[in-house]
């Protein structure tokens, strides 16, 4: 079963990762909403506390590379943006 976990935490992290690359070279974050960013991340470290509860690697794996990723995307949504 942590086969297909893993599978699919390397398709849906994978998923996010071009959104954070394309905003760190563009700075452009126009099209991110604050409030779906905090939302996101409180929820992704929620199923990262609920996957070291269970022990279960895939759910580890994949979201504390998501939660660096929606952090990183909130810092640049609070750095980038206009005032």
């Amino acid at each position: 079963m942590e086969i297909i976990g893993f599978a699919a935490a390397i398709l849906t992290t994978g998923a996010f990762l071009p959104q954070v690359y394309k905003t760190w070279k563009t700075k452009d974050v126009s099209g991110l909403s604050l409030s779906m960013l905090l939302i996101f991340f409180i929820g992704i470290v929620g199923w990262l506390v609920y996957g070291i509860l269970m022990k279960s690697p895939s759910m580890i794996f994949a979201n504390t590379i998501t939660a660096i990723s929606s952090f990183l995307l909130l810092y640049f949504k609070m750095k980038y943006s206009k005032k």
